[in-house]
């Protein structure tokens, strides 16, 4: 190997196609981890960056300045007590002899090992300079870990060539370079040993070559190999050259969906010289609900439909992302829309065939498709979704009617043609199938809607139907799932209990934005009256009640991580303590807040908390309040203070005027600091003590009616 001081370095690991939707996590992860074991071994010259390679068919890795072999170092090893270490002559006991042999430092002199006491005895002491890691050494040691530690989702065992010998990895691996300028660094990985020897394209460039020099690597593998090695350049060139195409065509590909960003991500993991055509279709496919067409051009074949840019809607045009550059494209073109049309024809078949059967008259078939082997049938969980649509209907004066069609339909679409191979399409379908029966708008749209992530608009008198399907379908869902025992753990939720959680807070969210839901007011409509609900529509002894509390801690813990990210935890902690109605907590989070930066909130907070661990410790029945015996003028005072102040208190509390509210409780501050100063809560006297207690706890009650102000103490 070269004595040169620095010189860049070239990893690369040739494998079969790896899975794609893990290709550019899999490049980064191999590239870190090679620079960070490289790094700490000293062999990385400088504030240099690796950068990750990463194509169909390998996994590389380029650092500009790398060390042949790293400085020596500096050395001080704490090896035992001397009177272990040496016999009374003086000598290396035995003990020593192989402490420095394992340490790799026998040929120390003895004589030479310096002496430190740690107050109670003597230790010897070798110090010294060690050679530093030469870059074989320390590129072994960084490839093992980086192979080792690859996020890899399904690991292969796979038999080399020698016939007996396996090993485990993502992908078969074939080739394995390892370049320090011009140099080959001798390493080994998955029985492969390290060499020059490069491959190209499957097609394009099928002969392997050699590569002189580590640098050469980007240009050869473009120039001769015909591979695009970097990841983010390759997708940025197929980004380029979508949008070009698209904008030639006057088309759009619908960046506001997020899927497009996916299968961008996707393309480029599948190709390694990429280059883009058009493709077509015939027009009389654009009859089938898009969503159709475009999934499976995009699940199935990878294709970016192309949209038209005034409304959105899907044209005849889609554009391909090619491995292969020729020069007469025609035949990949045609190949494309030749394999693409029987999976268009399917869909309009599918889509034809489903009409045929009006929605309504495909509910009884749900009786045959099982939700749960625990919860019943579809049609068992539509009664209930039912139930509580019209529950819910009736509490926030919504058409109940179109509310219980809603639910009645939403699960109807499961035994369609078109679901059935697209299950993604649910909901979708439904919606498509119950407007072409006439269906109300309202339904339809909520049918649409149900599969929502959250609400992200405040709720109208056009979209209440679709709020309540949505909520009934959540409340269901945890009720039901949680019930039997599937409860999210901290690694698995299979059921989507936490994305059911947060998409009925943004429900209360959006509901109290379009104003269905009134801060002023304490709605029938809260989350332990709909859990309540849900629990009546299982059959009896199905679900415990004792899992309500559970569901409701779970919920308010869900908004919690929500509400941290944009407030103080201790704010957001003293509101979610009392479990407010849901839809009050935004207004009450504010109003705490703004409480905090009272000069009174502190010391209330503090008393706050006093008083809650006085009512704890305190073993009391609930003594009403007795003013003939509050003789001290403190307690008369905090009495009278808390007379004055209960009535605004209340009244602001009702009108949903949370920060008036604790704007006027802070005038009670004087009286309570007073009354601490004065009074001794714990009166030797029973009747007295019973009486201050009692007083305490209607303060505490006055106190908390918005939050639980002690958790705003420090």
């Amino acid at each position: 190997m070269s004595q040169a001081i620095t010189a860049p370095l070239l990893v690369e690991l040739f494998t079969e196609e790896l899975p794609p939707k893990a290709l550019r996590r899999l490049g980064i992860a191999f590239a870190e981890r090679i620079e960070a074991e490289l790094r700490q071994a000293g062999l990385v010259a400088g504030d240099t960056a690796a950068t990750p390679y990463a194509t169909p068919r390998r996994l590389g890795v380029f650092l500009p300045a790398v060390l042949a072999q790293a400085p020596d170092r500096e050395f001080s090893e704490k090896l035992m007590p001397v009177k272990i270490g040496l016999d009374a002559n003086g000598a290396a006991t035995p003990a020593l002899q192989k402490k420095l042999a394992a340490k790799g430092l026998e040929h120390l002199d003895v004589q030479a090992l310096a002496r430190e006491s740690d107050g109670k005895q003597d230790y010897l002491i070798a110090n010294g300079k060690a050679a530093g890691a030469t870059l074989a050494n320390g590129l072994q040691l960084a490839l093992d870990a980086a192979i080792t530690h690859l996020p890899i989702p399904k690991v292969m065992r796979y038999q080399l060539a020698d016939g007996v010998t396996s090993v485990k990895f993502v992908r078969p691996a074939h080739g394995l370079v390892a370049l320090h300028g011009s140099d080959i660094v001798p390493v080994q990985a998955l029985g492969l040993q390290s060499g020059r020897q490069l491959h190209g394209h499957r097609f394009l460039a099928p002969a392997p070559f050699d590569l002189p020099a580590a640098g050469d690597y980007v240009r050869l593998m473009a120039e001769t190999g015909k591979v695009l090695v970097s990841f983010d350049e390759r997708r940025a060139l197929i980004d380029g050259e979508l949008r070009e195409q698209a904008q030639r065509l006057g088309a759009s590909l619908g960046d506001e969906d997020p899927e497009v960003a996916a299968l961008l991500d996707e393309v480029t993991a599948l190709v390694e010289y990429p280059v883009v055509y058009v493709g077509e279709f015939e027009e009389r496919f654009l009859a089938v609900p898009q969503e159709c067409l475009i999934l499976t051009m995009r699940l199935n074949q990878k294709y970016f439909p192309l949209f038209a840019p005034e409304n959105g809607k899907l044209t005849h045009r889609f554009l391909i992302v090619s491995n292969t550059l020729t020069a007469d494209p025609r035949h990949i073109i045609e190949g494309n829309q030749r394999v693409v049309r029987p999976r268009l024809a399917d869909a309009e078949f599918f889509f034809d065939t489903d009409r045929k059967t009006p929605l309504a008259a495909r509910v009884p078939q749900l009786e045959s498709i099982v939700y749960h082997n625990k919860l019943g049938t579809q049609l068992e969980r539509v009664e209930r979704v039912r139930a509580l649509s019209r529950w819910l209907a009736e509490t926030l004066g919504a058409p109940v009617a179109d509310a219980d069609r809603a639910a009645l339909l939403a699960k109807a679409d499961l035994g369609t043609n078109m679901v059935g191979e697209f299950p993604e399409l649910q909901g979708v379908m439904g919606a498509y199938y119950a407007a072409g029966d006439g269906e109300p708008a309202s339904v339809v749209q909520a049918l649409r809607e149900q599969y929502r992530i959250r609400l992200d608009q405040a709720v109208t008198s056009d979209s209440i139907t679709a709020a309540i399907l949505f909520i009934a379908d959540r409340i269901e869902t945890l009720v039901g799932i949680w019930g039997i025992g599937l409860a999210p753990t901290g690694e698995r939720d299979p059921f989507g209990l936490r994305r059911a959680a947060q998409g009925l807070i943004s429900a209360f969210e959006q509901l109290t934005a379009g104003g269905w839901l009134s801060v002023r007011e304490n709605s029938a409509l809260t989350l332990g009256s709909l859990l309540r609900q849900s629990l009546d529509s299982f059959p009896a002894d199905r679900i415990p009640a004792s899992v309500l509390p559970e569901i409701e801690t779970f919920v308010y813990e869900r908004l919690r991580n929500q509400l941290t990210q944009e407030h103080d935890r201790s704010v957001v902690d003293a509101v979610l303590a009392t479990h407010p109605p849901l839809h009050q907590v935004g207004a009450r989070v504010a109003a705490v807040a703004q409480f905090t930066q009272l000069p009174e909130a502190a010391s209330l907070a503090a008393a706050n908390k006093r008083i809650g661990n006085l009512l704890k410790k305190a073993e009391r029945a609930d003594t009403p309040l007795n003013p003939a015996l509050l003789t001290e003028p403190a307690e008369q005072a905090l009495a009278s203070t808390m007379d004055a102040l209960s009535g605004p208190v209340a009244s602001q509390f009702a009108a949903g005027d949370f920060a008036a509210a604790l704007s006027t409780l802070a005038q009670a501050r004087t009286a309570v600091d007073t009354f601490f100063n004065d009074i001794m809560v714990m009166a030797e006297d029973p009747a007295v003590r019973a009486n201050r207690l009692a007083l305490l706890a209607r303060l505490h009650g006055l106190m908390n009616q918005v939050a639980d102000l002690s958790r705003l103490a420090q």
